[in-house]
């Protein structure tokens, strides 16, 4: 296995191993009333209370803005060869399998390159999935702020007699707010549109 996959194999895998951690702290509690997620379900996680991005127009944005919708939230970058598109493409076709309910769904991509993801190219990218996505990105600084605040891990890994200089290895698991602004959700990088759609059918009904 290629070194920069070793990496990819090591950050998601660290990062489900804490997710894990923290569900079996609070397991007990919760297996009577909790709903059966397909998803990870990490409420009343430490973390992930909020954040601050611009979006593509220049505008500050938190959760707050996003607040009596759902909210599916993921890190990654625009060079991205395979995870990135790979789950935006699921969120567009989650947003198709919601029907009417879709325009209680916001979908939002954080950059964690906004070195070469400049505003307009962020928003071609994920408009080119679905209208109503928006692109988000910060400073350099404040990038590792806002992905430390998610147990995001990310790196750049050097590429050699590459046109594009580096990629990123970076947690693929995406993550989901209920309408409260709560955060809910850890989402696989392997789970289906149909089994995300039908997580996020289950918060849009208040469970």
């Amino acid at each position: 296995m290629p070194a920069h996959q070793t990496r990819r194999w090591f950050i998601q895998s660290s990062s489900l191993l804490f997710t894990s951690v923290l569900l079996s702290l609070t397991a007990c509690e919760k297996l009577e009333n909790t709903p059966q997620f397909n998803s990870i379900d990490i409420s009343g996680a430490p973390y992930g209370k909020d954040f601050r991005f611009q979006d593509t127009e220049g505008q500050w944005r938190m959760l707050a803005d996003y607040r009596g919708k759902t909210v599916l939230l993921f890190f990654g970058f625009t060079q991205c060869p395979d995870v990135c598109p790979t789950a935006l493409a699921r969120a567009a076709a989650v947003h198709q399998l919601l029907g009417k309910k879709a325009k209680n769904l916001q979908v939002l991509f954080a950059t964690l390159d906004p070195e070469r993801d400049t505003p307009a190219i962020i928003k071609a990218y994920v408009k080119g999935f679905d209208p109503s996505f928006i692109g988000l990105r910060t400073s350099v600084e404040d990038t590792k702020t806002q992905a430390s605040n998610f147990k995001v891990f990310y790196e750049k890994v050097a590429l050699k007699d590459s046109a594009i200089g580096y990629t990123i290895d970076h947690t693929a698991l995406s993550y989901v707010f209920d309408p409260n602004g709560q955060l809910r959700l850890a989402v696989r990088d392997s789970l289906t549109a149909q089994q995300l759609a039908q997580d996020i059918q289950l918060l849009l009904e208040g469970k």
